[in-house]
């Protein structure tokens, strides 16, 4: 298992674009994958779970993956969220 927390970066936060950007990467990893927001847990393939955990610019997520990929997946969608959702 492999698990980061990030800052989220984005001044919208995890909301409709960045947040189907987040699942749509988090679904190109075979692992399984959650992300955590305080006491909210949801799995990152599904954007109505992650959309419910609220999440706002400077809230400190928990990514984590356990899985094949695990260690790459963490790391890029760290990267996403750290960067912002449109930086890249």
């Amino acid at each position: 298992m492999a698990s980061i927390e990030v800052t989220v970066a984005d001044e919208v936060g995890l909301h409709a674009r960045p947040a189907a950007l987040f699942v749509r990467l988090a679904k190109t990893f075979k692992s399984t994958i959650v992300v955590r927001n305080g006491e909210r847990e949801a799995n990152a393939k599904s954007i109505l779970r992650v959309l419910t955990l609220e999440a706002q610019q400077g809230d400190v997520l928990r990514i984590e993956a356990d899985g094949e990929d695990a260690d790459e997946a963490v790391r890029r969608l760290h990267d996403l969220l750290a960067g912002g959702a449109d930086s890249g």
